[in-house]
């Protein structure tokens, strides 16, 4: 296979790269840091294979300079421009946003801590036996990890955090984890950005829900009923509530006084006999209040014949 030439792989990368913008209405905008060229391999075909979304990386200048040069189409797409920066690239899918992203964040590979990496979590070593023999007590000694020897193996005491997220892997944390045989750490594709049609915005807002929604937007009218109610100001909001307030004073008024209306009579005969409205209670039937204490009885004369039965150690 004769390889391209420079120019030519540039331009069927910018014609490829625009006919994915043209093609594909959204995209999400990941990040590859730790990533793999065998993972990044694997996570290419489960997707395409999926259906799921096309996956397409390049240089960060090159990526700017094809979206500039078609913005003339496509004066949406300079809003991608910002995110281009770091190890980014893109993910082409057709499919909803959240099932992509999903498949996306599910393809991640178990790694050991390395040296100078920076830890993404808190790491910490749980209390086990470790397995290990008692000449690694002063590497232990070193980490400040209380030990004991149990059975001719180093078992730590207690559960010890050793990384703290953010901060770099020490060497001796590093060789410690190795030696347990753990690995802490998963890499893979981060989602950094969302792109539909136009919009920029942030992979938390894909976890929205539309009771999220509804809960958000009941709450807004919460507010506007109550700043409405404050200040006499009626709104669409408040309207409800002062019309039900309007009646309480109506019928506070009809109660005090001989003024009466219909919604009012109820409450006014209720309050002249409330006996009216007694609702009957049906009557206890006898053997219904005798069955506790028949029960109560046979429980008695169960722990009488149990302490009948008991016998003492000289007997």
């Amino acid at each position: 296979m004769v390889k391209e030439d420079r120019a030519t792989w540039k331009s069927n990368y910018f014609m490829k790269i625009i006919k994915l913008l043209d093609e594909y209405p959204r995209c999400l905008l990941v990040s590859a840091d730790n990533v793999g060229s065998k993972q990044m391999q694997s996570i290419r075909a489960n997707l395409r294979n999926e259906g799921a979304g096309i996956i397409l990386f390049g240089k960060n200048t090159m990526m700017r300079k094809a979206i500039r040069g078609h913005l003339e189409n496509n004066p949406q797409l300079e809003k991608l421009l910002p995110h281009l920066k770091g190890n980014i690239g893109f993910v082409f899918t057709k499919a909803e946003l959240t099932e992509t992203r999903d498949r996306v964040l599910s393809h991640r590979v178990a790694a050991p801590a390395k040296a100078g990496a920076l830890a993404p979590l808190d790491v910490t070593v749980p209390r086990q036996n470790t397995g290990l023999g008692p000449e690694k007590t002063s590497f232990f000694q070193a980490l400040n990890i209380q030990t004991k020897i149990t059975k001719g193996t180093v078992e730590i005491m207690n559960d010890v955090k050793l990384v703290t997220a953010g901060e770099r892997v020490g060497a001796s944390e590093a060789a410690l984890l190795n030696m347990l045989k753990i690995s802490p750490f998963s890499y893979g594709l981060i989602v950094e950005q969302v792109y539909d049609s136009g919009t920029v915005f942030n992979p938390a807002v894909l976890d929205i829900t539309d009771d999220d929604l509804r809960a958000k937007f009941l709450e807004g009218v919460a507010n506007v009923a109550a700043v409405s109610l404050a200040i006499g100001y009626p709104t669409a909001a408040s309207a409800p509530h002062s019309i039900v307030n309007g009646f309480k004073n109506l019928l506070a008024i009809s109660v005090e006084t001989d003024y009466t209306f219909q919604e009012a009579a109820m409450t006014k005969e209720y309050l002249a006999d409330p006996s009216k409205f007694a609702v009957a209670v049906p009557p206890t039937s006898a053997a219904t209040q005798d069955a506790p204490k028949v029960e109560e009885k046979k429980e008695e004369s169960e722990e009488e014949s149990d302490d009948d039965m008991g016998f003492g150690l000289f007997d």
